[in-house]
This record gives C-alpha cells, structure tokens and sequence, in this order.
C-alpha cells in the first residue's frame, strides 16, 4: 500500500509511494529523484552498483513531471529532504510527460504571470502555490467552523438574478431563455429577506461577479465572498463579529498550517484587538497630508489614500461614518445626521478587505433611499415586499475571501490567491 510522502520515515524499513518526478539528477555513479505528492518531497537514491539494472533503464527514460510509482527501502540520510530516502527495488513509470515543460516547476527558470496561468494546472504543482491553496481551504474552513460557532446558518444564493444588487452598471448580462438576466454582484439582497423569514444569523461563501473595467493586481471579475447578515444587530455588533473572525482565521492558520507558512516564508503575526475605528472625515484628513490628488468630501477613497492611510494605521482598522450618499441604497443614514450612515468599511494596510452596514429596516426609508439613487423600486418589488411584514432591525457585511489571503501571505497579485482567475482579459482556462 503506497504511503504519502510525509508519513514515509527513517523509522519505515520500505515503503512504497506515488509521485511526480520534481528533478531528475545524474552524478554518474548515483542518480537522483526528488518525488513530490501533496505532502511534500523524498529523495530516491539509485546508486548504479547496488540498483537492478532494470530499473536504471526505466530511470533513463523518466522525464521531469512524470508519474511514477517507486518502492524499495528507506534510509536515514541527513542531507535528503525530510532526512530520509528510499533506495528502490521497483519503478514503474505510470504517465511519462512530455518535454519541453511549458514552465519551471522547480522555478529555476522564472515564469510570468501569464504564462503561470495559461498552464495553471502545472504552475499549481510548485510547493509554494500549493501552500497558498492549502492555507486559503483552511482559511474557509475555519471561517464556517467560526460562524457556525457563533449561531449562523449556512446558506446558498442565486447567482443568477433578475436585478442588479447594488444598482449601477457593473453588471454582467446573460441571456435566460427568452428574458433579461444578471450574474449576481452579492448575495446582499438574499441575506436580508432571510432576515424577514426569521432565520437571524445567515453566512455564504460564494462567488460574486462584477463587470468593473479594472486590469490591476487587486481586481477580479468573479471573486470570492464571504457575506454575513445578523437581525437584532445594528453595525458595531457586525464590526466585532468581523474583527472576531479575523483573529479567529488568523490564529487558526498560524496553529494549523505552520508548514505551509513555511513553505511561503510567512511568519503570521496575529492581528491585535480591537481594531481602530476612524470616521471617513478623519480618513481624508490622513490621506490628504500625503498625496498630492487632495480627496474631497463625498469622494471614495483612491487606492493612493488607502496606501497614505495605511501606512499611518500600521494594522487592520475600520472606516466608518460613511457619506450616505455614497454608500448603497440600503445603508441607515443616522437619524441626528442624515448625511452620514452606520457603514464601515474593514482595512488592511494595503487595501479594502470588506464592507458592511446596519441596513434599513422600514419600508417607506427604503424606498425612498432607492428612488434617490435614480433607481426603479419595481425592479426590486420582490426584494421590498419583504419590509412589508415584520423586519427585524438588521446588519452585516461581505469579505472578500482574496484579498484576504493576499494581504494575510503578502501576495503581489491577486490571482495567486485564485486558481483560474477571471478578469477582463482571461476567460481561460
């Protein structure tokens, strides 16, 4: 029975195991394999006066990313990965692959990020693109076991919609038989009728679709969310979930998956509570001491004044007090300030991680908000008749699963932390 490579020991007299041939060396006298599996890599040692000839002839014909199965002996070696080997008395080569290699798995030979995704299923073999997927399905892993913790039910939404979540144009149509359709852009709407069927606590992690023009190394056109939304809870209670989670995810990866971290070069710190909560007015202020396109009152923040006032936060921080009229149509505008509203956005450093409200509850506000946005509250007439019968006040937010795991391992693109991105150029593979 062939064992994974991590379980293979010194303490094992043999073993056998399956692999891909991450490097072929041939010192004359004694070759060299190093095999990868998911668990890591094991040196296979074939010294030429000791090894069947046999299986030196198989070892001839082996190229780079090849599937093998080797079994054979293991030895303590403390200069193999891991400190051990294995000498073998079997190799079989299951699938030889072709050569050239459309990349470097081994990365001696560095590749661009294009080239990396056109041939995304090799790029994902590389130990450190590994680790990243590795961390981010624990990331999500412990993001539900948090959740489910905390009382929220696990939900699923369509994606597929009849109108836009948020309004605006950042929409993607489709055709659906003989109408009119959408990609969603957030479960937003879905989460907040589950509040008036009583349900008081919902979490999704699904995709969400955006049709911004953007081509940057934070933006993708179907990302990934984590969208939360809690009754009898108004934007603080939210804020300290979220900042809960975050701890949480982060202590959770810095316990679970030290060697992956490893493997990255990451040393997770994990964030300190409470995290600061800055009024949008003073956030301007910051960013206007350093960059020279000054931000006004009622603009959003550029990626330029995310960088200023990261760099003088030093941490994650909160944004909060938002202009109403530049937050969604179902942001509660503060009763004694109708200007502002009880929005938040949630900041790293480097960029925006998520964003959240207290929503409005009362129909006749709610209406009246979508109709000052310029938009038809008929198009959202299946939304609305929820507030007619007994919405409970309510809040929460979405957190995009990407940038997560870019700022938490410091990744410089986004689509690392994605396995088949889609952005406005790449709709393959």
């Amino acid at each position: 029975m062939r064992l994974p490579i991590r379980a293979v020991t010194p303490e094992i007299e043999s073993a056998e195991i399956v692999g891909w041939v991450h490097e072929v060396r041939d010192l004359g006298g004694l070759s060299f394999f190093l095999i990868r599996d998911r668990t890591g890599i094991i040196q296979v040692t074939m010294p030429k006066k000791n090894v069947p000839a046999e299986i030196l002839e198989v070892a001839r014909s082996v190229s780079r990313e090849s599937v093998v199965r080797v079994r054979g002996s293991v030895k303590a070696i403390d200069k193999a990965p891991g400190g051990r080997e294995i000498v073998p008395d079997y190799l079989e080569i299951i699938n030889l692959a072709e050569t050239p290699l459309p990349l470097d798995v081994v990365e001696k030979v560095p590749a661009d990020m294009d080239t990396r995704l056109d041939s995304r299923f090799l790029d994902a073999r590389k130990p450190r693109v590994r680790a990243i997927f590795f961390i981010r399905s624990a990331l999500t892993c412990a993001a539900t076991e948090f959740l489910a913790s905390r009382g929220c039910i696990n939900i699923t939404t369509p994606k597929i919609v009849a109108a836009a979540t948020e309004g605006g144009t950042e929409l993607f149509p489709i055709a659906y038989f003989e109408k009119e359709a959408f990609l969603n852009q957030s479960p937003q709407l879905y989460k907040q009728m589950l509040m008036a069927a009583g349900f008081e606590a919902v979490f999704e992690i699904g995709p969400i679709f955006r049709a911004e023009e953007h081509n940057t190394v934070r933006h993708l056109n179907e990302a990934t969310s984590l969208d939360i939304e809690v009754s009898f809870a108004d934007h603080n209670d939210v804020m300290g979930l979220l900042e809960d989670l975050i701890v949480h995810i982060y202590g959770s990866v810095a316990k679970n998956c030290a060697d992956d971290l490893a493997e990255i070069g990451i040393d997770l710190a994990i964030p300190e509570r409470p995290f600061p909560r800055i009024p949008y007015l003073e956030a301007i202020e910051i960013a206007n001491r350093s960059i020279e396109e000054k931000i006004s009152f009622g603009d959003d923040l550029t990626p330029a004044a995310e960088r200023a006032i990261g760099e003088s936060m030093g941490g994650h921080y909160f944004i909060v007090d938002w202009p109403t009229d530049i937050r969604p149509y179902y942001a509660m505008p503060y009763p004694d300030r109708p200007a502002f509203c009880k929005a938040f956005d949630l900041m790293h450093p480097r960029m925006e991680l998520a964003s959240g409200a207290q929503r409005i509850h009362d129909h006749d506000l709610l209406v009246e908000r979508i109709r000052a946005k310029g938009l038809s509250t008929e198009s959202f007439e299946f939304y609305l008749r929820t507030f007619r019968y007994g919405m409970p006040p309510h809040a929460g937010w979405g957190l995009g699963i990407e940038r997560l795991v870019m700022t938490m391992l410091d990744l410089s693109n986004i689509r690392e932390a994605v396995l088949f991105p889609r952005d406005r150029h790449r709709l393959t593979p």
